[in-house]
């Protein structure tokens, strides 16, 4: 069995790349259209990348593009198992930085990854994403209180609680930050 040795689970932590995704991907995961998806991508993406769960996201992030242009080198995108290659779930962040250099993160895992690292390394290789970009000066995430999950995901990555914020659909969220690159 991969990632089994002698019986005993692999203590090697899972490792995930981002594969970028775009209008033309968001336009065909909306048509319901998997194999143009997974031509335009190079990666076999699950039947998960189109469903309810995350069709909402294409959708707001296709009219975040058309509106801004340089969104798309930040928005979500395929989150790839490395070195297997098999889409486990999506990352990226809600757009570029804003004027004080803040960027909030994002991320999703395919239900059947879930519990297995994938939602962690995503984090790890959101946070090394910032962390390559000068404009980048601070790291969010918004969490629900409830999402004992994600609480625990972020944990151990240095955020720090900063409040509280109302969201329209998420009703109260934590606010949590970091700096995106340690100081010197």
């Amino acid at each position: 069995m991969k990632g089994v040795i002698s019986g005993m689970p692999n203590p090697t932590p899972p490792s995930v790349r981002f594969v970028r995704l775009g209008p033309a991907v968001f336009e065909a995961l909306l048509a319901g259209d998997l194999a143009t998806a997974r031509t335009l991508t190079g990666v076999e993406l699950s039947d998960w990348f189109l469903s309810d769960e995350v069709d909402w996201l294409w959708r707001m992030r296709l009219l975040q593009i058309t509106a801004d242009p340089t969104a798309e080198d930040w928005v979500v995108r395929a989150a790839v198992t490395v070195p297997d290659g098999i889409p486990v779930g999506t990352g990226g962040f809600h757009g570029p930085p804003n004027a004080a250099g803040v960027v909030e993160m994002g991320y999703a895992t395919d239900p059947a990854y879930r519990r297995r690292g994938y939602a962690r390394a995503m984090v790890a290789a959101l946070l090394d994403w910032a962390a390559a970009d000068p404009s980048a000066l601070t790291v969010r995430a918004t969490i629900r209180p409830d999402n004992k999950a994600s609480l625990a995901t972020i944990a151990g990555y240095g955020f720090t609680h900063v409040g509280e914020q109302q969201d329209d659909e998420d009703d109260t969220e934590y606010l949590y930050e970091r700096p995106a690159r340690p100081a010197v």
